[in-house]
């Protein structure tokens, strides 16, 4: 499922426009302890956070992941989705709870760990 597939599937707006969403997402994770995920983030994956700040890029940067996304129409500050568009890092934000969009992603297949 590419990121533009996801955030059709969980109702999401692209933070990020200026990227391009064809990007694959693999699998998909939801944390909020930072020091967690950033010991098991992998690359492609989507990671459903209400974390907002820098680090939350910073992390998702460093794993490669395929996008951030914010649930529940969390905004994150206009600093942290300027640094993750430099870096290439596409957010999304949903209405959808964190548990309704795992459960979305879960239905259609994409894995908790990469294959």
């Amino acid at each position: 499922m590419t990121i533009a597939e996801l955030a059709a599937l969980i109702e999401a707006e692209n933070q990020t426009p200026s990227l391009p969403i064809d990007r694959t997402v693999s699998c998909g994770y939801t944390c909020d302890l930072l020091s967690w995920v950033m010991a098991h983030g992998e690359e492609g994956m989507a990671w459903v956070t209400v974390q907002t700040h820098m680090n939350v890029v910073a992390v998702a940067v460093l794993a490669d992941m395929a996008c951030v996304i914010m649930p529940e129409n969390i905004d994150m500050p206009k600093e942290s989705i300027d640094k993750a568009a430099d870096e290439g890092l596409v957010i999304l934000k949903s209405p959808l709870t964190a548990y309704a969009i795992c459960g979305r992603m879960a239905a259609q297949g994409i894995p908790e760990k990469a294959e």
